[in-house]
């Protein structure tokens, strides 16, 4: 098992490509704290993890809320006794033409993707500090390479978790800490499944490999990046996009 003996973090757990990377984690023989803003989508993944035989807890908290935050990564780590991996998953959309979006969708996007991962590596670092090892794993989304009309919140978002990630990567690569991010491109999701099938085939156009890819895609690269194998790479950007950017 290429995670055994480790402890993870999952924010946004409770569904989709934050729920499989916290599985995969898990049968790799990770412990998981799984984190979501839904406290029953955090159970839901931490009892398909306590079934695979690993530790796992459920936790609910609006990431971009500084106090709640704090209180929830305080209660993890008495529950774990170390923390090894953290993959700030958790995110939102709030999309519109720019004319059209407001502050509110302004600001609860990026106080969710961008402030959100900033309040929890800011705390987790400093643990991974004093241990002199960690991985800490951002996803983004190929939006922020690229761009996309109605989404200039969200590639705002996503584009600084880049910049932000290499920064980290630079202040604690001497302590043995990496830090990288995963780019998705269009990945089975229930939006996906509730475009309308001209569209969702027009987006396929634009794929060179001619398929959405699925969460567990997403969780491979997230895997690769937590383990061994992985531990000579820091401050990347690792798309996983069909080919859609390159």
């Amino acid at each position: 098992m290429r995670l055994a003996g480790k402890t993870a973090i999952v924010t946004g757990a409770g569904r989709g490509i934050g729920a499989a990377i916290a599985k995969i984690f898990a049968q790799e023989g990770a412990d998981v704290a799984c984190v979501s803003r839904t406290l029953a989508n955090a159970e839901k993944s931490a009892d398909e993890i306590r079934a695979l035989g690993r530790k796992a807890i459920a936790y609910g908290v609006d990431i971009a809320n500084l106090a709640e935050s704090e209180a929830v990564i305080e209660k993890i780590l008495k529950d774990f006794p170390k923390v090894d991996i953290l993959v700030n998953n958790a995110g939102v959309t709030r999309d519109k033409l720019l004319m059209r979006m407001s502050e509110e969708d302004w600001d609860t996007v990026l106080n969710t993707n961008l402030k959100g991962a900033f309040y929890w590596t800011r705390a987790i670092s400093q643990v991974m500090a004093k241990q002199r090892s960690g991985r800490l794993i951002h996803i983004s989304s190929v939006i922020a390479l690229r761009g996309n009309a109605g989404q200039a919140n969200y590639a705002a978002s996503k584009a600084g978790l880049i910049g932000f990630s290499k920064s980290v990567a630079r202040e604690f690569a001497g302590r043995s800490i990496t830090c990288n991010v995963i780019a998705p491109g269009f990945i089975v999701s229930d939006m996906t499944d509730a475009l309308p099938e001209g569209i969702r085939n027009k987006i396929k156009e634009t794929i060179p490999l001619g398929f959405f890819g699925e969460p567990k895609d997403i969780a491979e690269a997230a895997l690769y990046l937590a383990s061994e194998a992985g531990r000579y790479v820091t401050g990347q950007v690792l798309t996983v996009d069909g080919g859609m950017v390159m």
